[in-house]
């Protein structure tokens, strides 16, 4: 039984180092969403009629996309202020530690694998 909670504690310890490799990432995602939203808002528009029936579904497109990147940006800079203050990588709904596999693919998470996948079947 100690074994398995060794394992457990490996799986969900956060190291001083993993600490500062998550913060990179997620510095370098802010960076990048910041430049992506720059990008999408810097897009020509034309004027023509007939350009602007097809501008529509890109205006669209491009509106969907900045949404999107908005809204990973604000995940990423509260990821950054719980890194800051203490409180990272703990799950918000259980108050128990985030996997060290899920905060690596996915550093701005708030919820553990299990309280996320409740969440989406919620909805």
């Amino acid at each position: 039984m100690v074994n398995n909670q060794t394992i457990g504690d490996r799986d969900t310890h956060l190291s001083p180092e993993d600490l500062a490799a998550l913060q990179k990432n997620l510095h370098e995602q802010r960076l990048f969403r910041q430049e992506q939203l720059r990008q999408i808002a810097s897009l020509p528009t034309r004027a023509d009629e007939l350009i602007q029936r097809r501008s529509a579904a890109q205006t669209e497109v491009r509106v969907t996309l900045a949404a999107s990147a908005r809204m990973v940006l604000a995940d990423v800079e509260a990821a950054l202020v719980r890194l800051a203050e203490g409180r990272y990588g703990t799950c918000h709904l259980c108050r128990h530690p985030i996997d060290r596999d899920r905060l690596a693919i996915v550093p701005q998470a708030r919820y553990c694998a299990r309280c996320q996948q409740v969440r989406e079947a919620g909805r």
